[in-house]
């Protein structure tokens, strides 16, 4: 980890309710984070959510992220889709148009892009997904940052000269490679809101976790953004559980474009 004060963005999934259906506390959750990840309408959202959603971050100066995922309303884009490059970099595409069209209406900018679910987690890991994905982003935007973890999405993203923000998912439980367990690990969705915040002080100060088997685990990298997801039972007291941690341990908590704008400048 690089000397000094340590600065670190976090981040939430917003704006995943749809139609009459509710989920998680958006309204609540804005005063805790600095950016979001917003649904564009394929594994969550709609039209009149990703208006509301985006408006709201816009007037309190939170960063928008474009959240594209698998078309899969029903299974929340936590499923496999047996979809070709073309569909999936065209569906990427459709997505980010989407959320940019609401983002220019109320004055704002896209600042980054965090493929959401099945389709951001095989990424890592599947050639065919990372290279899509980011063929998608490049030619729509190449100032849009990437969050993603380390593997193959992180990859082929600085191959196309995007620039990458590394993400801890701060209520998932990580393996002993240093990488989230599935989520139908009996560990793999951490309810302690406390543990929450000391994971994500340890991960940010030594870039390390303590992993579901009890080891501490190296992670590779820097973090540059903390995640909650949107849809945890108790975002909430997460949210203001990590908050609290990180401000008792003197963690500066900003945007994500000013985290990697302050490595730069220490890297030069």
């Amino acid at each position: 980890m690089a000397s000094g004060t340590h600065s670190v963005a976090v981040v939430a999934d917003l704006g995943e309710s749809f139609g009459n259906y509710t989920i998680g506390d958006d309204a609540a959750l804005l005063g805790l984070v600095t950016a979001s990840n917003i649904a564009c309408g394929f594994h969550a959202g709609d039209p009149r959510i990703m208006d509301r959603t985006v408006a709201d971050c816009v007037a309190r100066g939170i960063e928008l992220g474009a959240h594209p995922g698998y078309p899969d309303l029903v299974g929340f884009g936590r499923r496999l889709i047996e979809a070709s490059e073309e569909e999936i970099r065209t569906d990427v595409v459709y997505q980010l148009g989407a959320l940019d069209a609401f983002a220019r209406v109320h004055g704002g900018t896209i600042s980054h892009v965090a493929p959401h679910g099945r389709m951001g987690s095989i990424a890592q890991t599947d050639a065919k997904h990372a290279r899509a994905i980011t063929d998608a982003i490049a030619a729509y935007n190449t100032d849009y940052i990437v969050i993603c973890q380390r593997g193959l999405l992180a990859e082929e993203s600085r191959k196309r000269g995007l620039d990458v923000g590394y993400v801890f998912l701060a209520d998932r439980g990580y393996g002993d490679d240093g990488m989230p367990v599935p989520r139908s690990h009996e560990q793999g969705l951490i309810y302690d809101p406390e543990v929450i915040g000391e994971r994500c002080v340890q991960v940010t100060l030594e870039g390390t976790v303590r992993s579901v088997d009890g080891n501490v685990v190296p992670l590779g990298h820097d973090v540059d953004v903390l995640l909650l997801h949107g849809d945890h039972p108790k975002v909430l007291a997460n949210g203001t559980a990590l908050r609290a941690a990180l401000g008792k341990a003197d963690v500066r908590v900003t945007g994500l474009k000013d985290v990697l704008a302050e490595k730069a400048n220490v890297a030069v």
